[in-house]
């Protein structure tokens, strides 16, 4: 059974430099741009925010 692409999976990567990533997935009709969500960041150990990758 094929996946739906109206939810893709997108990879977040801090802003913060780290290079640590997060996977997730988004519905591209609500959130048709890039996303941005403020997350935990362990490797400089404080909430940064992740921009989505392409």
């Amino acid at each position: 059974m094929a996946r739906n692409e109206l939810r893709p999976v997108v990879k977040l990567r801090s802003m913060a430099g780290t290079g640590y990533t997060y996977v997730t997935r988004k519905n591209r009709r609500n959130d048709p741009d890039r996303m941005i969500l403020r997350k935990y960041d362990p490797v400089a150990r404080r909430h940064v925010d992740f921009r989505e990758e392409r």
